[in-house]
């Protein structure tokens, strides 16, 4: 009983506040109703940084996406006779760049039937029919994973597996014209000793300009440890392999849970779980590309008293920022847990972040994006049937830390009834490009573009104040957002 007061204490103290990370956390929201259910769900980002969502319900592919005050109604990206495989710990997949979005998913049953890409061209309000990407005769194709190389296009990796369920590898398979057409697959793994892959535990494809990694879980005689294949050539071929995960988990069955990375500059930056210790745990590691210089890795967290277990790890990025969250459940309560750094090569706040707490264990999973000045998280609740949102605004600026940058930006007077001023007075010389309000659920509620601005203030410097009139908003929380080119800078305010 004490557990769970304390539980339900740290969820209300959570909702409003700027968290350890420097984030300041929005309120959570379904992005459904439970009738489109939540099987593993996983987000990308249009190329205006608003959320695109993909998830499984009932072998059906179900998409949403934010159209600037709210997540629009699910569609499913593929017809009734195409079913999609999708579990809670496996399913399609999505990536993006800019406005263009693909989706890749399995065709249920698994033995016989390939694997389809789906493409939007305008930010996901209309999507393509399903192209088959996997001819690969009479073996069977399953786990895709995707992302998209420098001009766009789409690169799918999967794992492949003989007629016998044998053999098993992972392969990449990439196109030169937005996904009408695929090149032979080629393979991607076999780094280790080992003849085969876990075969039942999903893999991810992470890139950046021309390089590529794939990352898998390996077996090598039951040594179920994560490896990773390296392409430096846009994934035409990946000649080398790196391991990752070097805690020797030996175990006789299928753990279902996969890595997945980032690559900032030359290096690799990896999460996965292992129970090695004799406990799931998640861990973390960086690798260097140039060299593959292998490392055993990290405990993201160690093992703190009242730790149960953590698993389904996932690791995202925005340049520099970097953010990594995962599912932990502590004193008998799911946690989606989540560090969160705005420069990678300064390494992570001390203390994590909890973006949701479930006192009925009901979290599943979570996934996480980066954009700029903002983290999207979404999870599997089952308590409600539904994929949960939530979103967090943070502030950065070259060699400023977020603390700084929070306490550089200022909105008096607050509390107000609907007007207020805004001042950043950290550096005179700089100019306001744009200002966003928004709710405490992430809506964005008005904008001041350059114009606009420089109507209220001429000179645009950051030590003039500018006029917030919310006089037509409800009572609240309320976030401003002030962007300089590159560098942004929140605060929290409140109308009465």
């Amino acid at each position: 009983m004490k557990n769970n007061l304390l539980l339900l204490m740290l969820m209300i103290a959570n909702l409003f506040a700027s968290a350890q990370s420097g984030i300041t956390w929005s309120t959570p929201m379904d992005i459904a109703a439970s009738t489109f259910n939540n099987d593993y769900p996983c987000i990308a980002l249009d190329g205006n940084g608003n959320p695109l969502v993909l998830w499984g319900n009932s072998n059906k592919a179900e998409f949403s996406r934010w159209n600037g005050s709210s997540f629009t109604t699910p569609v499913s990206l593929n017809p009734t006779s195409l079913p999609v495989y999708a579990t809670s710990w496996t399913g399609p997949d999505i990536a993006s760049k800019g406005d263009t979005v693909y989706v890749v998913y399995k065709k249920t049953p698994l033995d016989t039937l390939p694997i389809y890409i789906v493409r939007s061209f305008d930010g996901g309000i209309t999507f393509s029919s399903p192209v088959q990407i996997a001819f690969i005769a009479d073996s069977i194709s399953w786990l895709p994973t995707i992302t998209t190389d420098a001009t766009g296009n789409p690169v799918v990796a999967f794992m492949k597996l003989n007629s016998s369920f044998m053999d098993s590898r992972w392969v990449v398979t990439k196109s030169t014209d937005f996904g009408n057409t695929f090149s032979t697959d080629v393979k991607a793994s076999g780094y280790s000793s080992a003849g085969e892959v876990c075969d039942c535990c999903p893999g991810s494809i992470v890139s950046s300009s021309n390089k590529m990694a794939v990352l898998y879980r390996d077996n090598l005689s039951n040594i179920r440890d994560m490896w990773s294949g390296i392409s430096m050539d846009g994934g035409n071929s990946f000649p080398s392999g790196i391991n990752i995960d070097q805690n020797n988990w030996n175990i006789n069955a299928c753990p279902a849970s996969g890595p997945d990375g980032v690559i900032v500059d030359d290096t690799l930056y990896s999460v996965f779980m292992s129970g090695a210790s004799g406990k799931n745990l998640v861990y973390t590691n960086k690798n260097s590309l140039s060299n593959l210089t292998s490392s055993t890795g990290n405990l993201i967290t160690g093992n703190f008293t009242g730790l149960t277990q953590q698993n389904f790890p996932r690791i995202a990025n925005y340049n520099s920022a970097v953010a990594k969250v995962w599912k932990q459940v502590v004193s008998g309560g799911a946690q989606v847990s989540l560090y969160f750094t705005t420069n990678i090569h300064n390494g992570f706040s001390p203390a994590y972040d909890t973006v949701a707490l479930s006192i009925a264990n009901t979290i599943t999973n979570a996934d996480v994006a980066v954009g700029n000045g903002e983290v999207h998280v979404v999870w599997q609740d089952d308590g409600s049937g539904t994929v949960k949102y939530r979103k967090g605004f943070f502030s950065s600026s070259a060699g400023i830390n977020s603390e700084t940058d929070v306490n550089s930006i200022s909105v008096y007077p607050n509390p107000s009834n609907g007007k207020f001023n805004l001042k950043i007075s950290q550096f005179e010389d700089l100019k306001i490009e744009s200002v966003e309000i928004y709710n405490v659920y992430g809506q964005k509620v008005d904008e001041l573009m350059s114009g606009r601005v420089n109507e209220l203030n001429p000179t645009q410097q950051f030590n003039n104040s500018i006029t917030l009139d919310l006089s037509n908003q409800p009572s609240g929380v309320y976030f401003v957002k002030a962007n300089q080119g590159s560098n942004f800078y929140f605060q929290k305010f409140v109308k009465q």
